[in-house]
């Protein structure tokens, strides 16, 4: 067989699930000279990844080109803190699972998530889940979030996955897309990717009722293909993203608002912490950026590294 091109769909370890344009689905090592070529992330290949194979003996498959990757969604690798392990690769939508109980979804990881959409141009939409468990405090909780996401332009959807229609307006947004879900253990990605794909029979982990906190299902990244063109990436349960790329000085074009105050601050290099004549600061005070956006961008300002503040 001559070289063919695929799309990963699954890795385990040095093994990798890769389905060819004929249709057909083989499992493939890496080319050795290809493992060092990105040391700045821990994994060479990944979800999503479009490559080259090569069949070097009857039913041996090895990867031997990876093509430039249009986009990605990273986290911060738990054993090497400075480096990035890329959850998917070449995303064209991303859903980011939220729930307000049974778990609580906090702000910080939402905007840490739409923040790199951002800066990769991805289309972001959020899953409000379980609306069916929201209390009254609840549903005011709900509705403050999701008035603050829809005045930035992100499209909110309010669901329960134990609604059929519900979860049918749903399906029609995944279709002929790459999309990746995204969300803390227990907010529901599991439950929609059976809805998704009928017939994958993806567990599902109970909350803890002593933390409210849910069990890690999904240990690893799959691309899944949808039964109606296009597919899906189950990721698993992430508690935190990383940032990559994307220095301090350029962090607040990412967040919408308050990219439409940035350029009218008083310093060019403006942080929009403490600086005399900060418009994005002026905007917060005024109540036209929300607080708990503006929080979640000095939690990511002073987290991400060390820069030294300048004045320009």
């Amino acid at each position: 067989m001559a070289m063919q091109p695929g799309i990963v769909l699954k890795s385990l370890g040095q093994l990798y699930d890769v389905l060819l344009t004929n249709g057909d689905k083989v499992t493939c090592t890496l080319k050795g000279n290809l493992r060092m070529k990105d040391i700045s992330t821990t994994n060479p290949v990944v979800v999503g990844d479009t490559v080259t194979i090569d069949e070097v003996a009857p039913g041996e498959y090895v990867i031997t080109e990876i093509a430039t990757r249009k986009n990605y969604i990273i986290r911060r690798s738990k054993k090497l803190s400075k480096q990035f392990q890329i959850i998917a690769s070449n995303i064209d939508r991303v859903f980011v699972m939220v729930t307000i109980t049974h778990p609580k979804t906090q702000n910080s990881f939402i905007d840490r998530i739409l923040t790199t959409a951002e800066a990769y141009q991805i289309d972001a939409h959020l899953i409000f889940n379980k609306i069916d468990l929201y209390s009254e405090k609840n549903k005011a909780d709900a509705e403050e979030r999701l008035t603050t996401y829809t005045q930035i332009g992100y499209p909110c959807h309010i669901v329960s996955l134990l609604d059929n229609q519900q979860v049918d307006s749903l399906k029609k947004l995944f279709i002929d897309k790459v999309s990746l879900i995204c969300g803390m253990s227990g907010t529901g990605k599991s439950t929609l990717i059976n809805y998704l794909v009928p017939g994958i029979n993806r567990k599902t982990g109970a909350i803890s009722k002593a933390h409210k906190k849910g069990t890690h299902m999904t240990t690893f990244s799959e691309m899944i293909p949808l039964p109606e063109g296009g597919f899906v990436v189950d990721t698993p349960g992430i508690q935190e993203f990383g940032l990559a790329d994307i220095s301090k000085y350029e962090l607040s074009q990412y967040f919408r608002e308050m990219n439409l105050y940035r350029n009218q601050c008083k310093f060019n290099s403006c942080l929009h912490t403490n600086e005399p004549g900060c418009a994005v600061m002026e905007a917060v005070n005024e109540g036209k950026i929300a607080v708990s956006r503006y929080e979640s961008y000095l939690s990511m300002l002073f987290n991400e590294g060390e820069e030294e503040v300048r004045y320009d």
